[in-house]
């Protein structure tokens, strides 16, 4: 055992089903004081739903729930709070417009005379839970003028501040850089030094051996393993997610390059982009490196004409492009996969025909009349050429894993028929059996002659896939780089160390 008391949660046999799909079959989990114990598996495998069940949005249809020993025969969400269970989900809870003190105490509030709201005593105590985190942040401050790395301390301050003593951590660390991952981490590692249990989900497999304890590996629902991370490795970890060895993650087949399909000079926006200059040809993949709020994305939104730039030259395919707005870049053969799919990229309550032929009904249809068996016919050929599952083009996109629902999104771009691609972050929170599908399709697209510009914050993705590396700091440019650079090199020059070109 990874501590000498007994478990601070056990889950027995938990089952659970929904219409048509068994999602949890007789899973068990433990957790004990001190001990970070990580859950993996691909998208679909029953994580989301076992969390959900531990915090009593779903009810359980069998297994048990012990919580110090004791088995808890009722569950829902107020119980699991008052036990000390608390969630810091993917996407924040948090009001961007109140400050880090309320919404610490949101709903509930510090109060004088059972009455007047005491927010010097909220400041006070907030302060402190900071403090404790080893986050100094100033809790007069509103929300929305924070980065991601300070509002996730403060969603989980707001979780310590209900006195949690297990916490769950959902893709904590998505959206952060290189150094606010390693303080979300000392983090972790001061709430352990506490005793509080911590079971945390994450795609990113080098965290596991980093900050983990012991790893379960779902898969299909079924527990398939739990292992002391001390004992395994990332083969056996993946050959447990996936039910197969992936042997190679990034698929990259190198070929000459071809004309420049994309080229962009002296880029500039309002508050964003600085004399950005780069290029892309066609049958090669370049990859857009840097750290969050570098300007990566915002170079991608420029180029599509969702933001509008005040200096800077495009050209596509060696014509010069004086204006562009996101319909006159489908129109030129440029698709966008954005950093954002759920927000930005899908219909989530639409079927997943609608979302495949959204972005062309004009090319489908250009009367103006829609042909059903038409529409149904084209989402089909591409639902079947990404593998999506399940292939039910009446299902509402909601409902599909996130690796689905990224290739949702590359199928809506296929149907408009681009030659340029730009994807922002493609794997985003998406197992490594679904990122090994999308890398092995964007490597089809390349070695059919399209150009793709590949914007991520996974070094090994920019170093696996990318035939050029471009870098960026502070809105510009700041070097190139060849496949085979080492990584050091490519962070030290995201960081500002040096400008290398």
């Amino acid at each position: 055992m990874l501590a000498k008391d007994r478990p601070l949660l056990e889950m027995r046999g938990i089952s659970k089903a929904f219409p048509g799909v068994q999602a949890l079959d007789k899973v068990d989990l433990d957790l004990y004081p001190g001990e970070v114990h990580v859950l993996v598996g691909e998208n679909g495998a029953g994580k989301s739903t076992l969390m959900k069940i531990l915090a009593g949005a779903y009810e359980r249809d069998a297994g048990e729930i012990v919580i110090d020993g004791e088995v808890q025969a009722h569950w829902n969400p107020a119980l699991a709070k008052a036990h000390g269970i608390a969630m810091v989900y993917q996407e924040f809870t948090l009001v961007p417009y109140r400050n880090v003190a309320e919404n610490i105490f949101l709903g509930r509030e510090k109060t004088r005379a059972g009455f007047f709201l005491d927010k010097r005593v909220m400041h006070q105590e907030a302060h402190s839970l900071m403090e404790s985190m080893g986050v100094p942040i100033d809790t007069r401050l509103p929300v929305m003028e924070l980065g991601v790395a300070q509002q996730q301390m403060v969603e989980i301050a707001k979780a310590l501040s209900q006195e949690a003593r297990i916490l769950v951590l959902d893709e904590p660390t998505s959206a952060l850089t290189v150094r606010e991952i390693e303080q979300l981490f000392e983090t972790i590692r001061r709430l352990k030094a506490r005793g509080v249990g911590i079971i945390y989900i994450s795609h990113r497999l080098e965290e596991l051996f980093i900050i983990g304890d012991r790893v379960t590996v779902l898969r299909d629902g079924q527990r398939i393993g739990t292992r002391r991370v001390a004992e395994t490795n990332a083969d056996e970890v993946i050959k447990m997610m996936v039910g197969r060895e992936i042997k190679d993650l990034f698929p990259r087949r190198y070929c000459q390059p071809g004309e420049v399909a994309l080229r962009v000079q002296g880029l500039c926006t309002h508050d964003k982009l600085r004399d950005v200059s780069f290029e892309v040809r066609f049958g090669e993949i370049v990859g857009l490196a840097g750290l969050v709020g570098s300007g990566r994305t915002e170079t991608a939104r420029a180029i599509f004409g969702l933001d509008p730039r005040t200096a800077g030259t495009i050209e596509v395919m060696g014509k010069k492009v004086d204006h562009i707005d996101p319909p006159r870049a489908v129109e030129m053969g440029i698709g966008l996969l954005p950093e954002d799919r759920k927000r930005d990229g899908i219909f989530p309550i639409l079927p997943l025909q609608t979302n495949v032929v959204m972005a062309s009904l004009k090319q489908l249809f250009p009367r103006g009349i829609l042909n059903p068996k038409k529409e149904q016919l084209e989402a089909g050929k591409y639902v079947k050429q990404l593998r999506v599952s399940p292939p039910d083009l009446a299902r509402e996109v909601q409902y599909l894993s996130g690796g689905n629902q990224q290739k949702v999104v590359v199928a809506k771009w296929l149907c408009t028929g681009p030659k340029i691609f730009i994807f922002d972050e493609p794997t985003r929170g998406i197992d490594v059996g679904a990122k090994a599908e999308i890398h092995a399709f964007m490597d089809q697209l390349a070695n059919e002659g399209n150009a793709i510009l590949m914007i991520s914050s996974e070094l090994p993705e920019i170093l696996g896939m990318s035939d050029r590396i471009y870098v960026m700091h502070e809105g510009s440019i700041v070097g190139e780089f060849p496949r085979g650079t080492d990584a050091e090199e490519i962070i030290r020059c995201a960081m500002g160390a040096k400008a290398c070109k």
